[in-house]
């Protein structure tokens, strides 16, 4: 007897096949054998799914999630730059888009149906329940900023960029080269240590624990920046140059340089990663990794569009923008008698 309320899910999963490979399949989309094709059909009508709720042709309504933990999007400079290319990219598509903030326990199921949404961008990191809870909602899924191994993720180049930051602070001179991180679990974040890291191997340096500083995320995010930037400065020997894993955090880490009566780029010098408005203002300007946020935004709306949601992760390129911050100092002309 055929089983009732079969889901996409469930098609894929005794098929053997990935979720859009059965969207494709369904659709009459391009992208895979006709063998293929065959039986995911053939599957669908043995298992009963019920081919009158499937949607045809490119999603009409996207619906944008993003983590409540980040309170208000207003307030977070990278993703509100996202979700402006996510808005950018549906309005030349005539798409019609929605946001919701999610969080632990939330049936997301139901939320989604009531914003009548055909596809998802998550955005952010989200806990693996989540996550779950959105691959759940059975249509096609996004992720930016994050990555699943089931899911179709857009990312930037974190581990690239991080060692083109470290990479230009050791060619500039630096011997103590130290990095300020956030949380390890955010995909994005350890990426960027591991280049910090891998940087310094290349180099022949050894990485320093106490030269890895994490911030404390239970204080206001000023004040970790600061607090982490004073406990290197405690340091016996410390730092000469700071790779601050986003650009908040590096001019936070300036401010508490400049109140402990150093200079930079003259005794100590910084290199974020972003390239938020903010860090080109900086006195001196703060060098740092340029991420095309809107970029990121717009992709994965092509992505669902385009039907590109099998898992995988698709990397966007990052730049290396030098400004007064990371400025080497000239070595001193040798005094002639």
């Amino acid at each position: 007897m055929p089983v009732k309320n079969v889901t996409v899910r469930e098609l894929a999963r005794a098929a053997n096949v990935s979720i859009g490979t059965v969207s494709r399949a369904l659709k009459g989309q391009s992208g895979l054998s006709e063998q293929t094709r065959a039986e995911v059909l053939r599957i669908a009508q043995e298992m009963g799914y019920d081919l009158g709720k499937l949607r045809t042709g490119k999603p009409r309504r996207l619906l944008f999630l993003y983590s409540r933990q980040l309170s208000s999007l207003a307030t977070n400079v990278f993703y509100s730059i996202v979700l402006h290319g996510v808005e950018t990219a549906c309005r030349d598509a005539g798409v019609s888009l929605s946001l919701l903030s999610v969080g632990a326990g939330d049936d997301l199921p139901a939320l989604v149906r009531r914003h009548e949404a055909e596809g998802l961008i998550g955005t952010g990191h989200f806990d693996a329940e989540t996550v779950e809870a959105m691959r759940a909602c059975d249509m096609p899924l996004v992720l930016v900023d994050h990555f699943h191994a089931a899911v179709h993720c857009v990312n930037d180049d974190n581990l690239h960029g991080a060692l083109l930051a470290t990479r230009h602070l050791l060619q500039g001179g630096a011997r103590r080269p130290a990095m300020i991180v956030g949380p390890l679990s955010h995909h994005s974040v350890a990426l960027r240590a591991k280049g910090f890291r891998r940087a310094l191997f290349e180099a022949g340096l050894l990485a320093d624990p106490e030269f890895e500083v994490m911030l404390d995320m239970t204080l206001p995010y000023d004040e970790a920046g600061r607090l982490a930037m004073r406990q290197l400065l405690s340091l016996p020997n410390p730092p000469d140059a700071v790779f601050a894993y986003n650009d908040e955090t590096a001019l936070h880490a300036m401010a508490a340089c400049e109140e402990a009566g150093l200079r930079v780029p003259e005794d100590i010098r910084f290199v974020g990663y972003d390239n938020i408005a903010a860090a080109a203002r900086g006195r001196p300007a703060l060098t740092t990794i340029h991420v095309d946020k809107e970029a990121l935004g717009r992709e994965a709306v092509l992505c669902l569009l385009e039907g590109r949601v099998d898992a995988g992760n698709t990397l966007l390129p990052v730049e290396l923008v030098v400004r007064g911050t990371s400025k080497p100092i000239a070595e001193k002309m040798p005094t002639t008698t």
